[in-house]
Formats: C-alpha cells, sequence, structure tokens
C-alpha cells in the first residue's frame, strides 16, 4: 500500500498546470460510484489527478490514485485492496485502466455495498457502456464523459485567460457582446488555426510530434478501445483502419455502404457495426436526419474533432470546409441535439435552429437560417463567428 502512496505523491506533484476542466463543477462528488468516461487522449488520467490535488493535496492518505494496469492487481484483488485502504482510514480510491482488470464491475458492485465509507472514482473507455453492459453497476453508478479541450479551453490555457462557458441560447441572443468582451483581451482567431490541427487532445503540450502521437493514439483507439473492449477478434483490425481512412478520405457526404463493404471486404450489416463502433471510440461522428439514429443509415459521417484529419491525410489535403462542419458538430453535441439539415442548411440543432456553416461574411444572407462564420471576429445578427461555439462548454 505504501508504493502506491508513494506513487500517488509523486503523480499529485508533479502533475503538469492545466486549465481547469468544468466537468469538475458539474460532477457530485459526494455520489459513491462515479464513472468517468471518455475517449483516449482527451485526459482522464490527468482529470483524475487534478481532482485529488484541489480537494486533498499529495499528502492526504484518505486518497488513493491507482492504476489497475499493475501487475500488483493479477495477484490480488480489487475488494481486498479497497478494503485494506478504507480500514485505514481511506475515504476515496480513485481507479485508473478499471477495463483492464477482469471482473471488475462484479467487484465495484461489492466494494458499493459492504465499504459505505469508500467513495470510488473510476475511469473508463467511451466504448463502455458502464450500465448497460454491466448489469452489476445499474442504479449505483453514476456516469459523466470527460471530452477534449474545446476551444474556450485551449484558449484559457494558451492565452492564459479565464473565460467562462455560455449555453447555446445565451450565444444566439447575446454573440455579439460575448465577441467583443472576449476580443477585447484576446483575438481568438490567432488561436482558431492552432486549435482545428492540435488543441482538442491536451497531450499536444508534451514534447513529442503531435501528429505521431495522435497516430498513435488513433490505433491503440482501435486496438484497445474496440477490438479489445468489444471483444472482437484481432484479425478484424485492418479492415476497421481502412473503413476510418476511408471515411475521412471520402469526407462527410452519406456513406456508401456497399462501396464500402466492397473495399474492405465485409457485409454492409457488418459496415454499420464497424461505423457505430467507430463512433463509440470517439473516432467518427455520425450525423442522422430528425428522430433517426443506429441501425438506420447515417446523412453523413465527419471524423470526431477536425485534429484526426490531419494524420490521415497531408495538411495541404485537408478540406477546410470539411474541417469547419466537423467543429461545429463536435462543439455542439455535449448539451445539444444535432441532426442533419435540410434545404440549404448543414445542421438543424435542438429541432429548431438551422445551421448554414460559411467562410467568410461574403454570403447571401437569409433570415429563416443561422451562420456559423469562419475568419470573422465579431458577428452580425444571425451570423455568429464560428469560433464562438467552441464557448458551450
Amino acid at each position: 500500500m505504501e508504493s502506491f502512496f508513494r506513487t500517488h505523491k509523486y503523480l499529485v506533484e508533479h502533475l503538469q498546470p492545466s486549465v481547469r476542466r468544468e466537468l469538475m463543477d458539474e460532477i457530485n462528488w459526494n455520489d459513491r460510484l462515479i464513472g468517468i468516461k471518455g475517449s483516449r487522449g482527451v485526459g482522464k488520467t490527468t482529470f483524475l489527478l487534478d481532482y485529488a490535488r484541489e480537494y486533498f493535496g499529495a499528502d492526504n492518505k484518505k486518497c488513493l490514485y491507482v492504476n489497475l494496469n499493475h501487475f500488483y492487481f493479477t495477484a490480488r484483488t480489487l475488494v481486498d485492496f479497497a478494503d485494506e485502504f478504507q480500514r485505514n482510514g481511506g475515504e476515496v480510491l480513485l481507479i485508473d485502466q478499471v477495463f483492464k482488470y477482469s471482473g471488475w464491475s462484479k467487484e465495484l458492485r461489492y466494494c458499493y455495498d459492504h465499504f459505505p465509507n469508500l467513495r470510488i472514482v473510476f475511469s473508463g473507455s467511451s466504448v463502455m457502456r458502464l450500465k448497460e453492459e454491466n448489469p452489476d453497476l445499474a442504479g449505483k453508478v453514476v456516469s459523466y464523459n470527460l471530452r477534449g479541450f474545446s476551444f474556450r479551453e485551449f484558449l484559457n490555457m494558451m492565452a492564459e485567460q479565464n473565460f467562462p462557458s455560455y449555453t447555446l441560447d445565451e450565444l444566439l441572443a447575446n454573440h455579439r457582446q460575448i465577441a467583443e468582451e472576449i476580443s477585447a483581451c484576446v483575438n481568438p482567431l490567432d488561436y482558431f488555426q492552432d486549435y482545428m490541427h492540435h488543441g482538442f487532445y491536451p497531450f499536444f503540450r508534451e514534447k513529442r510530434n503531435f501528429s505521431e502521437n495522435l497516430l498513435k493514439t488513433m490505433n491503440m483507439m482501435l486496438e484497445v478501445d474496440v477490438l479489445y473492449i468489444k471483444q472482437i477478434e484481432q484479425s478484424y483490425l485492418p479492415k476497421l483502419r481502412k473503413l476510418l481512412y476511408l471515411l475521412a478520405v471520402y469526407g462527410p457526404g452519406s456513406p456508401n455502404v456497399s462501396q464500402l463493404s466492397k473495399e474492405i471486404e465485409t457485409s454492409r450489416a457488418t459496415v454499420m457495426n464497424y461505423i457505430k463502433y467507430l463512433a463509440d471510440a470517439r473516432l467518427v461522428n455520425i450525423l442522422y436526419p430528425k428522430g433517426e439514429s443506429f441501425p438506420k443509415k447515417p446523412s453523413k459521417v465527419y471524423l470526431y474533432n477536425s485534429n484526426l484529419m490531419y494524420p490521415i491525410c497531408p495538411v495541404e489535403a485537408v478540406n477546410r470546409e470539411v474541417a469547419r462542419e466537423s467543429f461545429f458538430f463536435n462543439q455542439l453535441q455535449k448539451d445539444n441535439e444535432v441532426n442533419a439539415g435540410i434545404k440549404n442548411a448543414h445542421f438543424l440543432v435542438n429541432r429548431s435552429y438551422p445551421f448554414r456553416i460559411e467562410d467568410n461574411m461574403k454570403f447571401k444572407n437569409s433570415a429563416d437560417m443561422y451562420y456559423a462564420v469562419d475568419q470573422t471576429k465579431i458577428g452580425e445578427g444571425n451570423a455568429i463567428p464560428l469560433w464562438l461555439f467552441g464557448f458551450l462548454y
């Protein structure tokens, strides 16, 4: 146990300064079993350590971070470890890489039932269905999703600011005033293209080649978050990788499922299942018409965020229009319903607001449409700066 405390102390003390994630205030930390889900690379480990630092500090032994990937847990059960921890005064156990431990859901349920004074916070992949696939946890676990950096969080970090987030209704009603207040402190357009290229994943701050690191992360999403957790045979990995590549290269049009099934040599039904797996892993975003969902054929398939476009395609080949749409879709998703638009709209938001994404202010304006406009710092009327939609979380 002492070696784990030493590791915990070292990790908390050496945690890089980071922007405070808004999710920290959305979680009810008094709940006894909390699951933090998120795609690989969005900072789940850092988030757990940030919580330990903010609420307990490095030396307080009432809180302990452990990684279940540790070989120690091949010979000792999580239940025994949790029992010893709470008998020695432990109150909060932070568990990382929970899916690497066989029978984790049953043992977490045992801890919940038998250690009433112990709170457990664990991290898991976005692919995991905590309640649907783990009936032991139904009605016990409260789950949250940790997303990659919003443009607001990226800007706060890079420009050393503390801008708040806004709801969509606040942006629609007051976007000009909000944009003017932000622009009085910093020019957001100076940072926006950097965010589109590398700002979503917090590991851009590491002293490594970002594109190579992201490419490695994408492959790990496929190999671990899809194959391992979904228990798919390793031999199917090349098909998943090729499908992701084809979806990226073909762009966000309505996927030709028949053509895709021929190219990766599998059935149409399997193609649709694979697209769903890629969406669960946060590698793609699936856009459906209003009222429709999987297993219906989607209207469009985007890469999950614009950062993912660059490791797959050369920088000069990245379609800026697609990148803009990918950004808008990604940033709106947290608290809003996003569907395929009709007529001239790219998107329909919350079943009420049709949106077109434009490159600049030189477009024919329609009073029946909202516009998210790139390359503009401050909007007017129903034309809103695209970057400002990065302030929704």
